[in-house]
């Protein structure tokens, strides 16, 4: 579990940086919708996952930035935990 949480938090700050710049911390949970709130974009989504593949080391596939990885934070930190344990 501490593989979800620390990718959650370095998540977080990125987003809360480059796409909520201002936010409280504490606006941005586990369960907000990213995508389909509009605060992430398709170009933001692109972003995140360079950003994501760069800090993390792990690829992302196109099919696997779809709604159900990428729309909220817990997914996403999700998805990367699970890279990272494949790839070790």
């Amino acid at each position: 579990m501490a593989d979800v949480d620390d990718a959650l938090e370095v998540i977080k700050r990125y987003i809360l940086t480059e796409f909520l710049p201002g936010e409280q911390a504490s606006n941005l949970r586990e369960d907000t919708p990213l995508r389909t709130s509009g605060i992430l974009d398709s170009l933001g989504t692109i972003r995140l996952m360079k950003f994501i593949e760069e800090r993390f080391g792990i690829e992302v596939e196109a099919e696997e930035a779809g709604m159900p990885n990428f729309n909220r934070l817990g997914d996403i930190a999700a998805l990367v935990a699970r890279k990272r344990a494949a790839s070790s």
